[in-house]
Parts: C-alpha cells; sequence; structure tokens
C-alpha cells in the first residue's frame, strides 16, 4: 500500500469550473498544505459528458483515479450507471477489487455498506441528515469520519466544487484496505449524493 494513504487526515478540495464534466480533486496533509494525492477522471465518453450537464448527472457513471503527483495509482472509485441504487468498486493501484459501496435505499441522509471484495460487510458509512457529516462505523466502534467544508457563499451558490475534510482513526491499521476504501469514500459521497 502507497505511504500516502497512512496518514490520518486529509484535505480533499474539488477543482472549480463552472462548465465542466469531469470530476478532479486534490487531497492535501492539512499539516503542511502539500498535496499528497491528485483524482482525476480522464477518460469520459461523449455521451457522458452530455448527460453530467443534465438533470441526469447523479446517474452517470464514473471512473476516477487517485494517484500521487508523479502519477502512480494508488486507488481507483468506479460505477457504471445507475438508476436506484448506486455500487461503486474501489480497485488497488494493480486495478483489483478491495471493496465496494452498496448504497442503501430510503436513508436519510444517505447511507452505505462497505464491503470487502467477497461481499462481507466492513462497517456503514451513514450521513447525518442535519449536517454535511459522515461516520464510518461498526458495532458502536468509529473508524473515521467525513465533513464538508464551508467555501464560501460566491462559491457554493455559482460551482458545484466543495471541500472536505477526511479522518481516519488511527487504530485503522497503515496496510489495511480499509483505509484505501475510507480515502475514496469523499469520491464517492460527492459523485452518488452530492452532484
Amino acid at each position: 500500500m502507497h505511504p500516502a494513504l497512512a496518514q490520518n487526515q486529509y484535505f480533499v478540495k474539488e477543482h472549480v469550473g463552472l462548465l465542466k464534466a469531469a470530476n478532479n480533486y486534490d487531497i492535501y496533509d492539512p499539516a503542511t498544505s502539500q498535496i499528497v494525492l491528485q483524482c482525476r477522471e480522464p477518460d469520459l465518453g461523449i455521451f457522458t459528458k452530455v448527460f453530467r450537464f443534465t438533470d441526469y448527472k447523479r446517474y452517470t457513471p464514473f471512473d476516477i483515479k487517485v494517484t500521487t503527483p508523479t502519477g502512480g495509482q494508488v486507488v481507483r472509485v468506479r460505477r457504471g450507471i445507475s438508476i436506484f441504487r448506486s455500487r461503486v468498486e474501489v480497485l488497488d493501484e494493480q486495478d483489483r477489487l478491495i471493496g465496494i459501496f452498496q448504497q442503501k435505499l430510503l436513508s436519510i441522509g444517505g447511507k452505505f455498506e462497505l464491503q470487502d471484495a467477497t461481499g462481507k460487510p466492513l462497517c456503514l458509512l451513514k450521513g447525518k441528515w442535519t449536517s454535511w457529516e459522515f461516520d464510518f462505523e461498526q458495532d458502536g466502534k468509529s473508524y473515521g469520519n467525513v465533513t464538508k467544508k464551508w467555501a464560501g457563499l460566491g462559491k457554493e451558490l455559482f460551482t458545484s466544487a466543495d471541500n472536505y475534510m477526511l479522518t481516519i482513526d488511527p487504530s485503522v491499521p497503515a496496510d489495511s484496505p480499509l483505509r484505501q476504501m475510507i480515502v475514496a469514500a469523499v469520491m464517492c459521497i460527492d459523485m452518488v449524493l452530492k452532484e
């Protein structure tokens, strides 16, 4: 597993753009303000680009590659066309399936079950209906959380770009696939629930 995933806090900043089809993010180390990871959606098809500018945007497929600033893939987050309930796959640096986000229907605030590659439940990602906060938990134990950060009135009103703070509990081992899933969760939340 890449050393950039060993940190416990990340600041995720979505690129600003008024007319953009692709979603791009930079992930910073909040302590140093240095970019540690980049998230890009490089291979959009023409139909996906067209539908991204309609009310059907939230149903379009996505394939986001999380890389180091030098270009080495760390995690990949992808989903096909989704109508009712999203199933988002997370792949490692060799494009091997490491886990799945299975969206739960009829949840207030948003809810996903995180599963390993075999479909075994790892934990739940639950949103709060009163705020833009999501927690990773299982049996009362917290593995981390994602909180949306206010970007300012102009940015919030006129663009779809969001900023998030991701915190991973230190009890999650540095070599655990759960850590890769938690980092991938920010893109999953933004693309499935917030777009």
